[in-house]
């Protein structure tokens, strides 16, 4: 337990040993924050967040409402940010009701926990997938929400439950509404998911082999799906800036679009990850992907008036560190 005197904000971060949790927890640790996580370990990693007090734990199993309590009275959390979800628009569309049970029944559950402890002030980790097909491929927060995957819509009713929350209860939230996030901020946190974009490039790229590309007839300039990436460096400070924004505010809920505010085609993706690499970068047409909209480029403006947050990082530089991880982790396979 932490001492009553020392410094620093006590916050809780529900899947922080995964990509994007990881990266929040380090720059949190790095400026003097007192952090717990709480992870089942489905796609985190332990060794990401060595040193730090770690609880196991899957948010939405029967139980969790309470050991969620226990462990933030123990540590006398101030605030949560909450990444702990499924999260793959292909595996939502063929399990619908696994990723209801898991991300809406996970919230509810640290939702339940947080009123129970009096800790209102809440990082909600949501998705651009609310949206769905959109209306212009630029988006702003107030564009119609209607997802069009089982992902999409559990996030969309998070949103709703942390505004019910805010009104019900005081809580203070900022859900935050994630673009295609790549890249890393440090070599050993590199993202491992492999129905991600840039991991799916950086391996074909590495082994010599063609790029699968789900679809080359979408109505966009190259006929490939356009996103809005944003590199994970970029999106975990503005988690920090979101919780300070948090601890001046009044209760209530505010949706944010983390992005750029530029878009890039698959096309563009794989030229990128083959001038990182000095290698060879073809693609191929591996056919549409379910659930999937043509493009969707992030409004950011919000934002940037409201958290004092941009992005800072571009395409060419989420390529060139997720290369980096790559070799940085056969460099260290060839040494074992």
């Amino acid at each position: 337990m932490w001492d009553m005197n020392e410094t620093g904000a006590r916050i809780l971060v529900t899947g922080g040993a995964g990509y994007i949790g990881s990266h929040v927890v380090r720059l949190l640790r790095q400026r003097g924050d007192h952090v717990v996580i709480v992870d089942d370990l489905s796609t985190g990693r332990i060794d990401r967040v060595a040193g730090v007090p770690f609880v196991l734990l899957d948010v939405s199993a029967p139980g969790a409402r309470e050991r969620l309590v226990e462990v933030m009275l123990e540590h006398r959390v101030t605030h949560v940010v909450h990444f702990a979800a499924m999260k793959q628009v292909g595996e939502s569309m063929r399990q619908p009701t696994a990723y209801f049970d898991r991300n809406v029944g996970g919230l509810t559950n640290l939702l339940a926990a947080m009123r129970l402890v009096d800790c209102t002030q809440l990082v909600f980790s949501s998705s651009a997938a609310v949206y769905g097909d959109v209306d212009d491929t630029t988006v702003h927060e107030d564009a119609p929400l209607r997802p069009t995957n089982p992902y999409g819509q559990s996030k969309l009713v998070g949103e709703w439950m942390t505004a019910n929350a805010a009104m019900a209860d005081g809580f203070r939230v900022a859900n935050l509404r994630y673009f295609n996030v790549a890249g890393t901020g440090w070599d050993d946190l590199a993202d491992e998911g492999r129905s991600n974009l840039v991991p799916i490039v950086v391996d074909a790229v590495d082994a010599g082999a063609l790029v699968p590309v789900f679809g080359t007839d979408w109505a966009t300039p190259d006929g490939t799906c356009v996103r809005d990436y944003i590199h994970v460096l970029d999106l975990a400070t503005a988690h920090i800036a979101a919780l300070d924004w948090l601890s001046s505010r009044r209760p209530g809920a505010t949706a944010f679009n983390l992005g750029t505010g530029s878009g890039a085609s698959v096309l563009d993706v794989v030229a990128a990850v083959g001038q990182a690499s000095g290698r060879s970068a073809t693609a191929t047409d591996a056919g549409r992907r379910a659930g999937d909209p043509a493009a969707v480029v992030a409004d950011p403006t919000r934002a940037a008036l409201l958290l004092g947050w941009h992005a800072e990082h571009d395409l060419a530089d989420i390529a060139r560190s997720a290369w980096s991880a790559r070799v940085r982790r056969l460099d260290a396979v060839l040494a074992a």
